[in-house]
């Protein structure tokens, strides 16, 4: 980490790490529990689930679910819409964290781990926001900074999350400790990283010869018979459904002035950018020299940016924070608060193109230069009305979803209960048409988690109430299609699609043969394929991994690259888009002593992503034998 980077943590660090504590937590396996109906078993009012016996608490969950919408919106500003953050599916993610969380919990609680007060108090006291010129800030100040979370928190929830942070740590390394790597698989995998080539490139696209082919009647018959399992029907259902559509219900709601006036103020931090700064220095690092010696240096430094000297080659040159000194020692733009007291006071205090004196932090000594100021701004009312009226109207339509959806749930208890309860409610029950298993349902806002529960429900079974992003749905099953392999008459277009597909591909793979044997040994590889009406493209160096252009992501083409000398000439090579002939152009292999230079560090990267997967498998495995509930209501109505 860089001095800059414990500059900015020091202060800072609670807006992001604090409040995100359990959002740290690796989501072990994407399980299918989400969409199990068997998981909707009844949960205690105010959790949205439970693992093994550990709730995890509504507030937790909103809490959580709140700091990771600020954070990103912190990230990524105004191009953090609702609509994408929607479709980022943050709710899901902070859902499967927690239960991930909890499940750890759970399985070191089998395994009789635990975590002591004491070592809650060490972990605490270790964290840089909490410390002071090495010593821990007080209890006061602690609780204080807690407090100014968004959204607050407090010491035994501060505490509670430290402690399960912990125990999952020593479960991490119980499970793990003992794996290790040899020398010899870390300096094979450096290489298949880092070595690189540069290629000539001629691509033959099954695309471009399409229309050179035909799939005769023959053709297609013969390619059905051969192949008739790639061209079976999927299952298929179909549904009836009642609708309590949010979208409907906001259209029709009216926001008033007070309604906006009472969300711009309970959000008034969301519309006010603080003054803000940016800066460069210098700095000249005290830890483990002679301060006496730091500070001439620093004063050195000093007296050639009062005389002129550009600013930007003077960090270059003599600054000691790597994290900045090859970019002139700009610390981009930051407000109060962002970097330590001394830092920020004597930034702060300075007018544009103004240089400081020495400022002494616990880093050492810094030559500040101000090269810009922005002042505090307060977005008006009347300019995030749009946004807000959105807002109010929205969650306001998911108040009353909700408010709808928990009346009918003990009405709806038979399939003849949809129509009736229906037209009761001014309501209207639909039935879709046959649809698969992955075929999204459009009229329900593509709905996954509802085709998903479709294909869980027996005849005569009613859902509970299913939030989609549409709103909240009862259904019940109407019909189903077993897989079925089709007449060809059925499945012509797709034979045909496919008969054509593969003729279009043996021609690529045809000129290919015939370009190869023009190009092979031709003096001018690039010459020779243009005389042959193709064009060689040279790519940039490429590692492994890296995208081909015309190709992407090729590794057909790499692994046959990394296997040729410099200067050779591939075969034709077989691609999914068709075919390819490769020349390597140049060639950059890693050297022993880069290689020695970077062992240890990845080694330690190797080894955690080792551990990383082993860890996630273990509790996969973990997690089928336990019991997992969730309270769909209760999170409904936490997003709403």
């Amino acid at each position: 980490m860089t001095m800059l980077d414990r500059m900015r943590r020091h202060r800072n660090w609670l807006k992001w790490s604090l409040a995100l504590v359990c959002l740290a937590f690796v989501v072990f396996y994407i399980p299918d529990f989400l969409q199990n109906p068997a998981m909707d078993a009844a949960t205690p009012t105010g959790a949205v689930a439970v693992v093994e016996g550990h709730e995890i608490p509504a507030d937790e969950f909103q809490r959580t679910y709140t700091a990771q919408l600020a954070a990103y919106r912190s990230a990524y500003g105004a191009g953090m819409s609702d609509q994408l953050l929607k479709q980022l599916g943050v709710d899901q993610q902070v859902l499967m964290q927690l239960v991930d969380e909890r499940a750890a919990l759970a399985e070191a609680e089998r395994l009789n781990i635990s975590a002591s007060d004491e070592e809650v108090r060490q972990r605490i006291l270790k964290i840089p926001a909490f410390q002071e010129n090495g010593q821990f800030i007080g209890e006061q100040r602690y609780q204080q900074l807690l407090g100014m979370q968004r959204p607050p928190l407090t010491a035994a929830n501060f505490e509670a999350s430290i402690r399960r942070a912990i125990i999952i740590d020593k479960l991490r390394t119980a499970v793990t400790d003992w794996l290790s790597i040899t020398d010899k698989e870390i300096d094979q995998e450096y290489r298949r990283r880092n070595d690189k080539v540069k290629l000539a490139l001629i691509a033959f696209r099954s695309d471009s010869f399409r229309p050179d082919v035909t799939a005769s009647d023959e053709e297609i018959a013969a390619h059905f018979e051969a192949k008739k399992d790639d061209f079976k029907v999927p299952e298929k259902r179909k549904i009836k459904y009642v609708l309590i559509d949010a979208e409907d219900i906001k259209s029709k709601i009216q926001v008033t002035q007070a309604d906006l006036e009472r969300a711009y103020n309970d959000n008034f931090d969301q519309y006010t950018m603080p003054e803000q700064i940016r800066a460069s220095h210098v700095l000249i690092k005290t830890e483990g020299k002679d301060e006496a010696t730091a500070k001439a240096a620093a004063e050195d430094v000093l007296k050639q940016a009062k005389s002129g000297t550009d600013f930007a080659e003077l960090a270059k040159k003599y600054s000691e924070d790597e994290g900045t000194k090859a970019n002139g020692g700009d610390l981009d733009y930051f407000g109060r608060g962002r970097m330590v007291p001394e830092f920020d006071n004597a930034a702060f205090a300075m007018e544009a193109g103004q240089i400081s004196d020495l400022v002494k932090t616990q880093y050492g000594f810094h030559v500040i230069k101000v090269t810009d100021k922005k002042g505090g701004t307060t977005r008006p009312l009347d300019e995030v009305k749009p946004q807000l009226t959105e807002q109010i109207s929205r969650e306001n339509a998911q108040l009353q979803v909700q408010a709808t959806a928990d009346r009918l749930e003990p009405l709806i208890k038979a399939p003849a209960d949809l129509d009736t309860v229906a037209k009761a409610n001014g309501l209207t029950a639909q039935e879709t048409a046959l649809f698969a298993r992955d075929e999204p349902l459009m009229a329900l806002g593509g709905a996954p988690e509802i085709a998903a529960r479709a294909f869980q429900l027996k005849e005569g079974e009613v859902t509970g109430a299913v939030g989609t992003t549409r709103g909240v749905v009862f259904m019940t099953l109407t019909g189903r299609q077993d897989a079925y392999v089709p007449k060809l008459e059925e499945a012509k277009e797709k034979v045909k699609e496919a008969v054509v597909g593969q003729k279009a591909r043996d021609l690529a793979r045809q000129k290919a043969t015939e370009v190869l044997a023009k190009v092979k040994t031709a003096d001018d590889f690039e010459k020779a394929a243009k005389a042959a009406g193709f064009e060689a493209r040279t790519t940039d160096l490429l590692t492994r991994e890296g995208a081909i252009p015309d190709l992407g992501v090729a590794p057909d083409v790499t692994d046959v690259a990394f296997t040729l000398a410099q200067g050779a000439v591939s075969d034709v090579i077989a691609t999914s888009s068709g075919a390819a002939i490769i020349k390597v152009v140049e060639k950059q292999e890693v050297g022993d002593t880069e290689m020695l230079a970077n062992r240890d560090q990845f080694r330690e990267e190797l080894l955690n992503d080792r551990r990383g997967r082993f860890f996630s498998a273990y509790m996969g495995k973990a997690k089928e034998k336990m019991k997992i509930q969730l309270n769909r209501s209760e999170i409904q109505r936490i997003l709403g």
